[in-house]
């Protein structure tokens, strides 16, 4: 059997688009009051894909392992950044510590996966490799991140007096805050065994099925989706464990004692486009 793909046309990606407005007419319908969010929310998705899909043009054409560096960093820069972002709560250093995770778990199972397991590439850095990957390497970790932090910060506020009572009564600082990081690591890592479950039973991933609808045979399309699926669940992992023991650290001194008063202040309320 030969497989093919069909080239969409501009109208075609049109026709999609209108589906947005069935978001819309719930919106409005239930009076949310979420039109102009919805609308922002769709343009940006048109402009930011059609924007990175020009710069992934270049930078194939391209193919300079400065030039894919560089746009790998700026993609990890701003993975740190919606890390926090999605944090409700905040801590001095929280920046340093999501940025520092992200990065280096990424970073070195991307580094693993070019090197070692798709060791038949041309180049270390092929961009037709290299960038998809981290691509989807950085949005489990950062989601991962995300929710080890936050889970973390909930937990010790919720048991503020087991862990202050601990430590009064002598306990170190990792035997008080041993389960609250144990939560916050659990937390963090629950999405992706999860969907490793159902993966090919109810949820079949957006790699695999774009590389089907892109005419690869759908037994290659799945060997490469297996690999996926273990490089952003020990990516997750590794970045989730980092950022948790890093606020660990910066939560608790060298003394044994509760540093909860950097805790006290919640993120100032994000503000969205359709808010009145």
């Amino acid at each position: 059997m030969e497989y093919s793909y069909l080239v969409l046309s501009p109208w075609q990606v049109v026709l999609a688009a209108l589906l947005i407005a069935v978001n819309g007419a719930i919106s409005a319908g239930l009076q949310l009051k979420m039109e102009r969010t919805l609308a922002v929310a769709a343009v940006r998705t048109i402009l930011q894909l059609l924007l990175i899909g020009m710069v992934l043009e270049w930078v194939f054409r391209v193919e300079r392992a400065w030039v894919v560096l560089a746009l790998l960093s700026i993609m990890t820069l701003v993975a740190g950044y919606t890390a926090v972002q999605r944090t409700p709560r905040r801590y001095p250093g929280i920046w340093w510590n999501a940025l520092l995770s992200i990065w280096a778990s990424s970073w070195f199972v991307t580094a693993y996966a070019m090197m070692v397991v798709l060791s038949g590439v041309d180049r270390w850095y092929q961009p037709q490799y290299a960038v998809p990957l981290m691509g989807m390497i950085l949005g489990n970790t950062m989601n991962g991140v995300s929710l080890g932090q936050s889970a973390l910060i909930e937990a010790l506020l919720s048991q503020r007096e087991r862990v202050e009572t601990l430590l009064a009564l002598g306990a170190s600082r990792w035997e008080a805050a041993s389960g609250p990081v144990r939560h916050a690591v659990r937390t963090g890592m629950i999405p992706l065994v999860n969907m490793m479950m159902v993966v090919g039973l109810v949820n079949l991933p957006g790699l695999m099925t774009g590389q089907i609808l892109s005419g690869t045979r759908p037994i290659e399309a799945v060997k490469y989706q297996i690999v996926i699926m273990f490089l952003v669940a020990s990516s997750a992992a590794l970045g989730t464990v980092g950022v948790v023991l890093l606020a660990y650290l910066r939560l608790f001194s060298r003394d044994h004692q509760f540093l909860v008063g950097r805790l006290e202040h919640p993120a100032p309320p994000r503000q969205t486009s359709g808010s009145r």
